[in-house]
């Protein structure tokens, strides 16, 4: 069964990111001291310390916003993942759970999250306005474009993660996950994923490392099952 046609990129990318990191927001809005020690899909990265990886993600957009460059680009929204390592290295953990504890209330971690990323929608909004903007990132320069949709995979993905054990978590917005397999059917490629049966949500938790494979996904995906996890 052939995957369903994803088409190309959505043109208003940044409302998308805006109801991406919205979507996250509610996620986590009023949650308990006890909800944010929950534990998420990334190993060792409960809910606190994971809204820190976004929240600094959101800076880091802010950052790349505010400083484009006129080099040529390398990388493009889906060749930017090829050089992620498949798992989180454990001094990343360790920092965004420093952080986390930091924060006196999870309500004030939230507020800044909040900010942080509405700020970060924004400037994207007005990033995409500019034709051809490039910006620099993770030491690759992408277009503008391009960019945005890594900060929507990133944030879909996440999403997707800390609403583990948070049974009241809104679903990830429908287009961002959208955006999210077109990037995966990049890093796949038409072999692969011309095979695959999976809804969109099951396939962005199986293709990232989400759920394990169980001996019917290996049977659907032959040679291709040991090319999994495509990200971490």
């Amino acid at each position: 069964m052939k995957a369903p046609e994803r088409g190309a990129l959505p043109l208003r990318l940044a409302a998308t990111l805006s109801r991406t990191y919205g979507r996250v927001t509610e996620t986590v809005h009023g949650l308990s001291d006890a909800d944010f020690q929950r534990p998420t899909r990334c190993k060792s990265m409960p809910v606190g310390p994971l809204l820190v990886h976004l929240l600094y993600d959101a800076q880091r957009a802010l950052m790349a916003f505010a400083s484009p460059t006129i080099a040529e680009p390398d990388r493009d929204f889906v060749t930017y993942w090829q050089d992620f390592p498949p798992r989180a290295d454990e001094s990343d953990t360790s920092f965004v759970r420093t952080v986390a504890s930091a924060y006196r209330k999870p309500g004030l971690l939230v507020q800044h999250w909040r900010e942080l990323s509405e700020a970060a929608a924004r400037a994207a909004m007005l990033g995409l306005m500019e034709k051809g903007r490039r910006v620099e990132t993770q030491g690759h320069v992408l277009r503008a474009t391009d960019f945005v949709a890594t900060l929507v995979l990133e944030a879909t993905v996440h999403h997707l993660d800390l609403s583990l054990e948070l049974p009241g978590a809104p679903e990830p917005d429908p287009e961002g996950l959208q955006v999210t397999a077109r990037t995966l059917d990049g890093l796949f490629g038409p072999d692969a994923w011309d095979v695959i049966e999976w809804d969109t949500t099951t396939y962005v938790l199986k293709a990232t490392g989400r759920l394990p494979l169980d001996d019917a996904d290996r049977e659907m995906l032959g040679p291709h099952a040991s090319r999994l996890p495509l990200l971490g």
